[in-house]
């Protein structure tokens, strides 16, 4: 039986028809899936990408220090027997403040010294006093009450001496030499012990005071990197102790000599010590960021998404239209990517939350 051409005709247009329905349908299905709800957008955050200058960086290895403007050392100006020690490694002082009690021959003798010098000061006063009634009385010549008078001044003289020796030295009535503190800080440093024997002619510092509201990081630049470093450069601090937190400074000296046994250079950064959480010898790891010249795109580095050997990130457009684009990175520096090929400027990119995106899109 030979088949009527308007029903072939009617039959293909009616298949057509239904696999033209189905793809829609099928389709209208594909965008609601990938269309993200409202508990989602609240989830991802979204960044714009920039355009920024290349940049790189110096990793370096120092420690913190003391302000050396902030830090006297105290030395023991006497000998003797230490028979107090009042303050510990790391306590906060007051100027003024004793800091141990040494107990002198020193200053004994000294002691000494002022009693006998006040007392030839009465005895030559009273010469005086006596010449001066002589001379009234035609009994002395004025040439003896002028040598009674130089006598008084040599006497005050020596006095005033002893006076300011003992001033100096701190001392009071008895043969106790106080070591006083000379500034307010802290005790970064402490070399006494009680019934320690101190030596008259002792070099070595007692304690070290010092303030560390600011304190400086002294790192060092191998040689090949020094042509790199500039003062003035920005610089992030982090330590053992606090590994959550990083500190911010600048390169405010670049030291002239190298180390002859690591040739390495020192710089210095400086940094405000807000709550004295720094203090001197932590070891530090010193961040030092450059220019290497040309600008590139940027996304944040967390936007990144890593699969099958290749680099992604998540284009918006909005909540039904996003788009999965391979990149080429040049590099990532702390929380900045440098993209060479990928993305432009004023795109955006989900930063967040942005692999559940991703498996969703491309599972």
């Amino acid at each position: 039986m030979k088949a009527n051409p308007i029903a072939v005709l009617f039959f293909t247009s009616c298949v057509a028809g239904l696999v033209s329905s189905c793809h829609s349908k099928v389709a209208q299905e594909d965008v609601k899936a990938f269309m993200l709800s409202d508990t989602m957008m609240h989830r991802i955050k979204l960044e714009n990408v920039t355009t920024q200058p290349v940049r790189s960086e110096l990793t370096l290895v120092g420690r913190v220090v003391a302000d050396e403007n902030q830090v006297i050392k105290v030395f023991p100006l006497v000998g003797g027997n230490v028979e107090k020690v009042n303050v510990e490694l790391g306590d906060y002082v007051k100027k003024g403040q004793a800091l141990a009690s040494i107990r002198s021959g020193e200053v004994a003798d000294i002691e000494r010294q002022g009693v006998q010098a006040r007392a030839n000061l009465q005895l030559v006063q009273k010469n005086l006093r006596v010449a001066e009634d002589l001379f009234e009385t035609k009994l002395n010549s004025q040439r003896e009450v002028v040598a009674a008078q130089k006598e008084v001044e040599q006497a005050q003289a020596e006095v005033n001496r002893i006076k300011e020796v003992s001033r100096i030295y701190g001392i009071g009535s008895s043969s106790i030499y106080t070591v006083k503190a000379p500034i307010d800080g802290y005790v970064i440093e402490k070399n006494v012990n009680r019934d320690m024997q101190l030596r008259s002619d002792n070099a070595d510092n007692l304690f070290t005071i010092g303030q560390i509201s600011d304190v400086w990081v002294l790192a060092n630049v191998n040689e090949s990197d020094i042509g790199r470093v500039r003062t003035g450069m920005d610089a992030s601090v982090q330590t053992l102790s606090y590994p959550d937190d990083t500190f911010h400074g600048k390169v405010d000296k670049i030291y002239t000599v190298l180390d002859p046994n690591t040739k390495a250079l020192t710089v210095r950064i400086r940094l405000n010590n807000k709550g004295l959480k720094l203090k001197p010898e932590m070891h530090a790891t010193v961040t030092l960021r450059y220019a290497d010249g040309g600008q590139l795109a940027t996304v944040p580095a967390g936007s990144l998404i890593f699969d099958r050997s290749k680099q992604y990130v998540l284009v918006f457009r909005n909540r039904s239209d996003i788009e999965t684009r391979e990149v080429n990175v040049l590099k990532s520096l702390g929380d900045v990517a440098y993209i060479q090929q990928g993305v432009k400027p004023g795109e955006q990119v989900i930063s967040k939350n942005q692999l559940l995106v991703y498996n969703a899109l491309n599972n």
